[in-house]
């Protein structure tokens, strides 16, 4: 009855399985376990094996893998630059307390990285002091005479590159012209020796050895400007030197005469005429002379000497960047007397901001200007490259 009440239970179709009786063998417990000691072993050796075991834990992902790219073909090296050594551009600013300049240096051809954030402030743009003395090739041209200065392909202008970095900031600029270098040696070592790296240095075309006193000027952290001789009145019995810019002398001698004087060195951030009341009164005498400043990218300084010169408003005209003197402060070759005249441009440049000494490279001149620039840096004056206080029509 018990078998036949089970038929009626089981589904049709199906028949019913004998029942097997229980194993003696070993049981499930021991053989789990035997099989995870097994695994344990197998990936123990796995993991020995491997090509390149755990042994650099950061570069172990613990949240994102890490995507490995596949290997770029090696890039092409970059042609050789046209300098015979490399000037580094960048510039570091004079003070601590100035404006921080952040410049990003990247191979030649190269453009600035993306996303990348390079500052710019155009009173730092100066050549780094520590190859100030080598010429930028780029910005010469070959000519007869010697080197004669040019804008580069790119725009860039003597003026620029050539400049002596200063802090940028906003307080009262004393800039300071000693003229008259490489006339004489001894003068001329002293000067370089004796004046404080913010002086600027204006050299004279007789000169001899002006090369060499570049380098030592340049390399002693100085701006430097080039003398030219423009006729004054009186001339011929005032006679400025060779190769004087004058007012009857066609365009193209002028023209002549001023590639002498700009090739006799280089690094230079402008030109600073040498007497020439009558020369720089005339315009048709100075148009053409100030075009070739402006096409070349150098700054016009004019002494102050003359009232009636036209230079401040061609140089707008040409695009020059313009300095106009303050005073002479050696007029008179005595140290109470200079010491007067810097005292003026302290107050003048506390009262407009900016104010501009000329003087020449006498011995008295010179020790009397350093003594006086230690003391004035104590009372909050900055000394400033001419180039800093330059009017530049291409900036605004």
């Amino acid at each position: 009855m018990a078998e036949i009440g089970k038929d009626i239970e089981r589904p049709l179709g199906q028949s019913l399985q004998p029942k097997r009786p229980a194993s003696r063998g070993i049981g499930s417990g021991p053989v789990v376990a035997v099989l995870a000691v097994l695994g344990v072993i197998g990936v123990s050796g796995a993991i020995a094996l491997r090509e390149k075991p755990f042994r650099k834990p950061e570069e172990v992902a613990v949240s994102t893998p890490k995507v490995i790219a596949a290997p770029a073909a090696p890039a092409p090296a970059p042609a050789p630059a046209p300098m015979a050594a490399a000037a580094p551009q960048a510039s570091t600013p004079m003070k601590s307390g100035g404006p921080q300049i952040i410049h990003v240096q990247t191979e030649e051809g190269d453009g600035p990285p993306k996303a990348a954030i390079v500052i710019r402030d155009p009173s730092t743009l100066g050549q780094n002091l520590k190859v100030a003395h080598i010429p930028d090739r780029t910005l010469i041209e070959t000519s007869d005479t010697g080197p004669l200065p040019m804008r580069s392909a790119d725009g860039r202008r003597p003026f620029d590159v050539y400049a002596r970095p200063w802090s940028g900031a906003r307080g009262a600029r004393v800039a300071i012209i000693i003229g008259g270098l490489a006339v004489s040696q001894t003068g001329t070592q002293a000067a370089i020796a004796k004046l404080p790296a913010e002086v600027t240095l204006a050299f004279a075309p007789q000169g001899n050895s002006i090369g060499r006193w570049m380098q030592a000027a340049r390399q002693g952290g100085h701006e430097i400007v080039m003398q030219v001789p423009l006729e004054p009145f009186d001339y011929p019995n005032v006679n400025p030197g060779r190769n004087t810019l004058t007012v009857s002398a066609s365009p193209d001698e002028n023209l002549k005469s001023l590639h002498w004087a700009l090739s006799r060195t280089t690094n230079y951030t402008g030109v600073m005429n040498y007497m020439g009341a009558r020369f720089s009164a005339d315009a048709n005498a100075m148009g053409p002379f100030m075009a070739e400043l402006g096409k070349r990218g150098l700054a016009y300084i004019d002494d102050g000497s003359s009232s009636r010169s036209v230079a401040p408003d061609l140089a707008l005209k040409d695009g020059v960047p313009f300095v106009a003197g303050d005073m002479a402060i050696d007029a008179v070759q005595d140290r109470g007397e200079i010491l007067k005249k810097l005292d003026s441009l302290e107050a003048t440049a506390r009262a407009k901001g900016s104010a501009v000494g000329i003087g020449s490279a006498f011995d008295i001149t010179v020790d009397t200007v350093t003594s006086w620039i230690a003391e004035a840096k104590k009372r909050g004056i900055e000394i400033v490259p001419i180039s800093a206080v330059a009017i530049d029509p291409q900036k605004g």
